[in-house]
Formats: structure tokens, C-alpha cells, sequence
């Protein structure tokens, strides 16, 4: 297909671009920067990509920029591969959890949410990991960023951060995870961990917007995994706009925990890695009066010939260490099924 072709061509060039589908969609987006600069989101219309907590927060501006739409065709499902991480991160990642909850259950804060980051020493195709992105996973916004200075990631998030028309907006409160089946029962710790994302965010937005609405907590399918999901919608307010929305969900506790400022200080410190743009958000700001923007999860980044695969999960004082790493080597999957290798 002809898009694939064109983005083979951009990487070989090292042209900065962002190849997108948005979830339920079957139509591809693929916005060009003409220049190799890193350009600092301000406010302007473009899609954004936004770290976690510290780094660059870049935009590839829609204005001055080549844009194209065209419709997916059938993807051909490639070949993937099954590789093996460099090392054993288990006992590792169990302490740190441990840790977590110890802090929890001494008061310190309610929930934190831990990642860690597998590293695969593997040289994958770019292009054909890409087409399998996006035909495994139809519901998920999917998408190929590239910078030469920032890097190359590709995702199939199934969190909104929100979505903006006009003054009326749309935000989730997605949090629990376990494989998906017929029947899924959840536990207490769950629907805690979900029902505290939900009441952080209504307690953010509550006294700054109109007709708030808050919809129970469904069961939703991503990939081969279940998530507890509510809809918080509303209205903006000319003292509160799009902006001031975002930076007062951003990072929500579905990728920090709470209290927030307590959670990340503890991330920061006992992680031992650094995020980059895993949990930050991407996706069009202010594109014809709307705004579409996910949280970065299920992500990878490619850096020479290393592929790094980032996982994280929810700690309450509830969690059980080898749960929490058996959580993470399933959130895994969903990147590793796709990998085609060179």
C-alpha cells in the first residue's frame, strides 16, 4: 500500500512524521514536518506528543506541514516473531513492588502506578510491525511516531486522555487489568483502583465545567486483556478550556497514582529508569475545533537495534508482587505478538 511505501521512504530520509488510526476507524493519517527541528508545543493546532513527566513536549504542527488521509485496505498479517528479553526482570520488579506497597500501607499514598521497561536486542521491521499494529488491534488508537531527534515509537493505546468538540469534552477513568474471558469477575482491589481514577478526575474537573456526567464502570476488551471503564463527559467553560483541561488530567492516576504529587516523587526515585513518553499522551490538538489525544500505552520504542517494551501496573495496598509482574508480562503481549523481525 502505498502510505507503508511513503513511510519506509521517511524513515530512510529521517524525515520527522506521524502515521495514525484512530480506534474504530479504517482510515490512515499521515502528517509530514517539513523541517528536522524539534518544535516546542505552545498552544498551536498539531499533533503532539507529549512525555510522562520530563522531556520535550513536541508537536508536528498541522499548518505548514504535509497532511494525507487514504483508506486502509486489507492487511496482509505478517509473521511474528517470539523474542526473548535480556534479562530476568522479575525479582527485580517484585521488589520495587513490594516496596510500593510498604509505602502504601504506611501511609504515604494510596496508589502508585510502577512500570518497568523490557529490552529486546532485536532488530524488528518497522513498516510490517507497524501493519500488524494496526490490524491486530481495530479498537485501540494505533500509531508510528518518528523524529530523529526524539525517536521512534509505535503504539496501540486503549486510553483516551480526552476528546474535545467545540466547548463539550469526553475523558475515561480506565483502570484494572486482567485477561479477558467470557465471564470476568473483579476483585476488590480493582474496582478500588478504578474508582479511585474516577473521583481524581471528577474532584479536577467538578467545580470548573458544566453538566458533568459520570457513567458505572463497564467492562471493556483491549487486545487479550479487560479493563474497568467509566465515561466522564461534560461541558467547558470560557474561563476553562482545552488547555486547562488537559494539564489538570495530566498524568491521571491511571499512570501516576495518588496523591499524585506523592506518587510521582516515589516513581521518580525507586523506578530506576526514565520513562520518556510511555504514559505521557499524543494524539490532534485542536484540529478543526477538536481534540483527540490518548495516554501512550502498549507502546514500544526502537532505538538501533534494541526494542524496548514498556509495561506498568496499578499498586494499591492490596497488590501481590508476582501478580503485579505476571500483569506486566501480559501487558507485554500485546506488542510482542507484532513483532516482525528484520
Amino acid at each position: 500500500m502505498q502510505v507503508f511505501q511513503e513511510i519506509n521512504a521517511l524513515l530512510s530520509n529521517q524525515n520527522p512524521f506521524v502515521c495514525y488510526v484512530k480506534p474504530n476507524e479504517n482510515v490512515w493519517n499521515l502528517l509530514v514536518q517539513q523541517s528536522d527541528e524539534i518544535i516546542d508545543f505552545i498552544d498551536q493546532t498539531g499533533f503532539v506528543f507529549m512525555p510522562f513527566y520530563e522531556g520535550k513536549q513536541v508537536v508536528i504542527p498541522f499548518e505548514g506541514n504535509k497532511f494525507s488521509q487514504g483508506n486502509l485496505e486489507k492487511l496482509e498479517q505478517k509473521s511474528a516473531e517470539s523474542f526473548t528479553s535480556e534479562s530476568n526482570q522479575k525479582e527485580a520488579f517484585e521488589n520495587l513492588v513490594s516496596k510500593g506497597v510498604s509505602s502504601i500501607q504506611q501511609g504515604e499514598f494510596d496508589k502508585v502506578v510502577l512500570s518497568r521497561k523490557i529490552v529486546l536486542k532485536e532488530q524488528i521491521s518497522i513498516v510490517d510491525t507497524f501493519q500488524n499494529l494496526i490490524s491486530t488491534y481495530p479498537t485501540a488508537f494505533r500509531y508510528l511516531f518518528f523524529h530523529p531527534k526524539i525517536g521512534l515509537w509505535m503504539g496501540a493505546t486503549p486510553e483516551q486522555l480526552v476528546k474535545i468538540n467545540q466547548n463539550q469534552f469526553e475523558t475515561v477513568a480506565l483502570a484494572g487489568t486482567q485477561l479477558y474471558s467470557e465471564i470476568v469477575i473483579w476483585a476488590t482491589k480493582e474496582i478500588e483502583e478504578q474508582q479511585f481514577v474516577t473521583d481524581y478526575i471528577v474532584t479536577k474537573v467538578k467545580d470548573k465545567v458544566n453538566n458533568l456526567i459520570v457513567s458505572d464502570a463497564k467492562t471493556v476488551k483491549a487486545g487479550n486483556l479487560a479493563h474497568l471503564k467509566s465515561f466522564i463527559s461534560g461541558e467547558l467553560t470560557p474561563d476553562f478550556q482545552a488547555n486547562d483541561l488537559i494539564k489538570a488530567l495530566h498524568p491521571t492516576p491511571a499512570v501516576c497514582g495518588l496523591p499524585k504529587e506523592k506518587a510521582i516523587d516515589f516513581i521518580l526515585k525507586n523506578e530506576g529508569y526514565n520513562r520518556k513518553y510511555y504514559a505521557g499522551f499524543l494524539g490532534e490538538y485542536n484540529k478543526d475545533n477538536q481534540t483527540d489525544l490518548f495516554v501512550n500505552l502498549r507502546c514500544l520504542e526502537v532505538e538501533n537495534d534494541v526494542v524496548h517494551i514498556y509495561v506498568g501496573c496499578g499498586i494499591t495496598k492490596d497488590s501481590n508482587p508476582e501478580k503485579e509482574f505476571i500483569e506486566t508480562e501480559n501487558k507485554s503481549m500485546t506488542m510482542r505478538n507484532i513483532l516482525v523481525s528484520k
